[in-house]
């Protein structure tokens, strides 16, 4: 579960920002094609945040959407899910968003 990674990640980022304040919640962006479960997030983050100024914070998880573009009938489409495949039947396809994963705000108490 990579989540758990990304969670310690989260909260590390944090800290470096807000040293020792207390945190009252933190916002991610979290692209659809970037392979994060976010009730797993959820709870890892819970999980790394024990015993830091993080504890008990809010996570607030923004999902964008995913879009690709094919190369073999030159369109854009909203994709979803990891199956990158065009409406047309190609697989030439190119991820243009969908991808994110970042820390856009957080407060402090």
């Amino acid at each position: 579960m990579h989540e758990l990674s990304i969670a310690e990640s989260v909260v590390e980022v944090v800290l470096a920002r807000t040293g020792d304040n207390p945190v009252t919640c933190v916002r991610v962006t979290v692209g659809r094609l970037a392979g994060v479960v976010p009730d797993a997030l959820m709870f890892c983050f819970e999980l790394a945040a024990a015993g830091t100024p993080l504890e008990g914070a809010e996570l607030e998880i923004v999902q964008l959407a995913g879009r690709a573009h094919c190369r073999g009938c030159d369109q854009d489409f909203e994709k979803n899910d990891l199956i990158l495949l065009c409406d047309c039947g190609s697989a030439d396809v190119e991820v243009v968003a969908g991808r994110e994963l970042s820390v856009t705000s957080v407060e402090v108490a």
